[in-house]
């Protein structure tokens, strides 16, 4: 393959990783319309999906304070999303469980493209699947180092 085809190449895949995060941009603002919540809400949303998880995990995984946490979790308490119930081996600590007023909202979201996504994926053989995997978790890491950095710049402001 020639120099200048594989710079095309790499220009391509960097303007389709441009339109995919525009694309997922784009359905995570539509969906947090649907529900009613903002964006954060819904990365929280999406984090309980997961699993239960307690105020200061949330905090730490959204970039928040425990006062914006305690505020969003009110919130998403007040739209029946979310329940506080203590932890059953420290009753001093606060879990935060999804509930099913939430999910069920977010599987009619969200499980049609993860169906589609799994057919998507099950045309690839695996050294190409590991190829993608590569590409997604750098893409990842690029995305996370640059997140610290642009932080950075708004204590030089």
């Amino acid at each position: 393959m020639s120099r200048e085809n594989l710079d095309e190449l790499r220009a391509q895949a960097g303007r389709e990783s441009q339109a995919l995060q525009a694309a997922v941009d784009s359905v995570d603002q539509t969906a947090a319309a649907v529900l009613g919540v903002n964006r954060t809400d819904l990365r929280c949303l999406e984090i309980l999906f997961g699993g239960d998880s307690t105020p200061g995990e949330l905090a730490a995984k959204l970039g928040l304070t425990s006062g914006s946490v305690t505020t969003m979790l009110d919130r998403l308490s007040k739209l029946d999303y979310v329940v506080r119930h203590p932890e059953p081996g420290d009753r001093r600590k606060v879990l935060i469980r999804i509930t099913e007023t939430a999910l069920s909202p977010i599987m009619q979201i969200y499980g049609p493209i993860a169906e589609e996504g799994a057919r998507e994926i099950s045309h690839y053989t695996a050294a190409q699947l590991g190829t993608v995997i590569d590409f997604l978790r750098r893409s990842r890491e690029l995305q996370e180092r640059h997140r610290s950095r642009i932080a950075a710049l708004a204590e030089g402001v």
